[in-house]
């Protein structure tokens, strides 16, 4: 298995440093992908440690390796505690999870993440969902769509790309890259049209996936399973999850307010570690053109 074309790491070293590893621990890889946090994990484990994988996608979960001290899991991160009980882990001594969508995703044309090159407009990570992106545009109201659009891509003319999606799948269905790169060109400027366009990848995805409160949940389970002492490190690659994490780790909860006792502090079960996420240099975005949006952000369990 090559696991470079599957996916390239963002911020290995640093990610894997964060983690602060006990060779004896338990610990989470919430997001498996081409393995290559699992394997650098298990490698620093000794044979009393473990470590347990998820990842939703069976793409992903055909390439899990065989080890003794690693437990290959098929579901989404957002059934984490569910999973831990089930194989009898009270807790773990760290978390980590890589938000970013594997380069196998966007380069499989047959599974319609990426505007580069045609395809169905699928987008499913679990490829058992009944709801696809190609459904979503077919069957949400004008509303819906323009809601989708605004929230999850920050598109300014959401109102009217969801207006000539309605419009043109009243001739012909919205259901490839090409029909819908078709519809949305026009109202796109010509120097915005890559960002713009991923933009509305980005909006499809995230509803598809239901990313968002996936992400939520995920962040309240890994935050409940944690020694205290544990790490929680998370690999950020789009403002919507990032503010999430951030605001998760530093005041506990997804909206960003600070909730004080008496004394003044605030009640978080974490502390982050850093006052800054950790983002890659100059050399490894020139190796890894990819991971330029990527942020790392660490907190401990308290």
């Amino acid at each position: 298995m090559d696991q470079e074309i599957y996916h390239i790491p963002a911020l290995l070293p640093q990610t894997i440093d964060a983690l602060n590893i006990n060779p004896q621990g338990n610990y989470v890889d919430a997001t498996f992908g081409g393995g290559g946090h699992s394997r650098a994990i298990v490698e620093r484990l000794a044979e009393n440690g473990h470590l347990y994988s998820f990842d939703q996608d069976e793409d992903a979960v055909k390439r899990a390796f065989e080890d003794g001290r690693f437990t290959m899991v098929y579901g989404n991160f957002r059934f984490l505690a569910n999973f831990l009980r089930y194989y009898g882990v009270d807790a773990v001594d760290g978390v980590l999870a890589d938000l970013g969508v594997s380069f196998h995703h966007f380069d499989d044309s047959s599974r319609g993440f990426s505007f580069r090159a045609n395809g169905q407009l699928d987008m499913r990570m679990n490829q058992h969902a009944k709801v696809s992106a190609a459904t979503i545009l077919q069957e949400y109201s004008e509303q819906q769509l323009a809601d989708i659009l605004y929230l999850y891509g920050e598109l300014r003319q959401s109102r009217r790309l969801a207006a000539a999606i309605v419009a043109a799948r009243r001739s012909a269905p919205v259901d490839t890259v090409d029909r819908l790169l078709e519809v949305c060109k026009p109202l796109i400027s010509p120097q915005k049209e890559k960002k713009e366009m991923a933009c509305i990848f980005q909006a499809l995805r995230i509803e598809v996936n239901g990313e968002l409160d996936a992400l939520r949940s995920f962040l309240e389970q890994a935050t409940a399973a944690l020694r205290p002492g544990g790490r929680l490190v998370i690999l950020t690659y789009h403002s919507l999850e990032d503010r999430l994490v951030k605001n998760f780790m530093r005041y506990g909860n997804f909206t960003g307010n600070a909730e004080k006792d008496f004394f003044g502090r605030i009640n978080s079960p974490l502390k982050q570690v850093g006052s800054k996420p950790i983002v890659p240099d100059a050399e490894e975005i020139a190796r890894n053109p990819r991971s330029r949006s990527a942020k790392l952000r660490v907190a401990e369990k308290l």
